[in-house]
């Protein structure tokens, strides 16, 4: 299999290559559409002005025709008798046909240049034959003769033609030569990645690459470099994930375990096994409520299309989950104040979204103390609805408040183990609000309060 350095080499020598091809073949069109007439036509002005200063000043001809050659022309004469003199250098092809001559001696112009019959990679021009030239007639010691003339294309354009050789031969060596530095250059940072991509798949994500560049090259560099943090973060974070998870369950086992134990002893008072029993099913609700959560992250994770979308007015679902804990409220004596007009409805899944209030104003009512205030609102505003959770609680820690959407966070570790929370809750809310294409936002101080944003689109 060719590597791509060989396959960008070979595509680019070979676009060199085919271009110029196609140049010279279109410069070779050019000339034989556009110049060779124009050059057929003064040559044949030029050799006209021969015949008419030759017909005015018959006495110089011969100096008149060595000077003309000199400048860089061949010419050729010659009479019926086959009387012939060259001047300049000769021809190297003496190809012209018997009619020809006649038609010149009688008086015609011949047009040997424009009748050059086109040839590939040969434009004629450089052609250095008799029949490639123009004829005319003079008169010489009173004698018709046929005169034929043509550019000497070695003394007008030698040195040229080698200076445009050379140009063409070293701008195409160097142009071979730039291209495959220049693919080298390309290619070179993709190697890395693939050697980077080994490592990745290897676990080893301390990876280090160029970034400098600003071409797409340097992007990728810089994406796959953001791509093996993030990598790197999602191995860790499911390193502690298990790791919590196996906590989490072995905890409550645990107890189960032991206090199942102990009640397997006949001295235990009533009072006593009622006490364990009580201990065993609150674990046990525990475990339950932890697979419930599990299973329902894995759903929002996995599940392309989880949602269950219908139409439902907030207000009344928000009541039903105030009703359901007015108990609560009333246990710790806090003051709820709702500001939900009743024109809000909601597109997305009820029961998700049921999910998230419980979970928002239980949390409000565990962490605000007796006599504390809890206010629920909800607004329209710029095509969304904007729903407030606020409460006058214990607050969070401006550094904790990036983390408490992790899984398995926790604030407060003592306050959780009495509240039996698994630290899944606000990560739950925060995939389902993500799910409705919605976002969670929290604000707190420590002992003033703790205000939740949902953002969800509205419909």
């Amino acid at each position: 299999m060719k590597s791509l350095y060989v396959r960008m080499c070979i595509v680019f020598c070979s676009t060199i290559i085919v271009s110029s091809v196609i140049g010279f073949l279109a410069t070779n069109m050019y000339y034989q559409i556009k110049l060779k007439p124009e050059n057929d036509l003064k040559l044949t002005q030029m050799a006209l002005q021969l015949k008419e200063f030759n017909e005015f000043h018959p006495e110089t001809t011969e100096e008149y025709l060595e000077s003309v050659s000199s400048l860089g022309y061949k010419i050729y004469i010659t009479n019926e008798q086959g009387e012939e003199q060259q001047y300049g250098r000769p021809f190297n092809e003496m190809n012209l046909n018997e009619e020809v001559l006649k038609k010149v001696l009688s008086g015609e112009v011949y047009h040997g240049v424009a009748e050059f019959p086109s040839k590939l990679f040969i434009t004629g021009f450089f052609n250095n034959e008799l029949r490639n030239s123009i004829g005319v007639s003079i008169q010489i010691n009173d004698q018709p003769y046929a005169l034929f003339i043509r550019p000497d294309a070695e003394i007008q354009f030698g040195e040229l033609r080698i200076f445009i050789a050379m140009l063409l031969g070293i701008t195409l060596m160097l142009c071979l030569g730039f291209v495959m530095i220049t693919s080298l250059h390309i290619v070179r940072p993709i190697t890395h990645l693939t050697m980077a991509t080994k490592r990745i798949v290897k676990g080893q994500y301390d990876i280090k690459l160029n970034t400098w560049r600003r071409d797409e090259i340097g992007q990728l560099a810089t994406h796959f470099m953001e791509m093996s943090t993030e990598l790197e973060r999602t191995n860790r974070s499911r390193q502690e994930f298990v790791a919590n998870v196996s906590h989490e369950i072995e905890s409550p086992l645990t107890s189960i375990q032991g206090f199942a134990h102990t009640l397997k002893e006949q001295s235990l008072s009533d009072e006593q096994q009622y006490r364990y029993l009580s201990i065993i099913e609150e674990e046990s609700q525990r475990l339950s409520l932890l697979s419930k959560q599990l299973l329902t992250l894995s759903t929002l994770d996995y599940d392309d299309n989880p949602l269950q979308i219908i139409a439902f007015e907030l207000r009344s679902q928000i009541r039903q989950v105030i009703q359901m804990m007015e108990w609560k409220l009333t246990e710790k004596n806090l003051a709820l104040r709702l500001n939900l007009p009743a024109d809000i409805t909601i597109h997305g899944d009820a029961n998700m979204l049921y999910q998230v209030w419980v979970n928002l104003i239980s949390n409000a009512i565990k962490y605000t103390p007796e006599g504390g205030n809890i206010l629920i609102a909800a607004k329209l505003e710029g095509g969304h609805c904007l729903i407030t959770v606020s409460d006058s609680g214990e607050g969070i820690a401006e550094e904790e408040l990036p983390m408490i959407f992790d899984r398995f966070y926790k604030v407060d570790l003592a306050r959780t183990r009495e509240t039996h929370s698994t630290g899944l809750g606000l990560s739950i809310v925060q995939k389902i609000i993500q799910s409705h294409k919605g976002t969670i936002d929290v604000t707190s101080t420590v002992g003033e309060g703790t205000i939740f944003t949902i953002t969800l689109p509205y419909l």
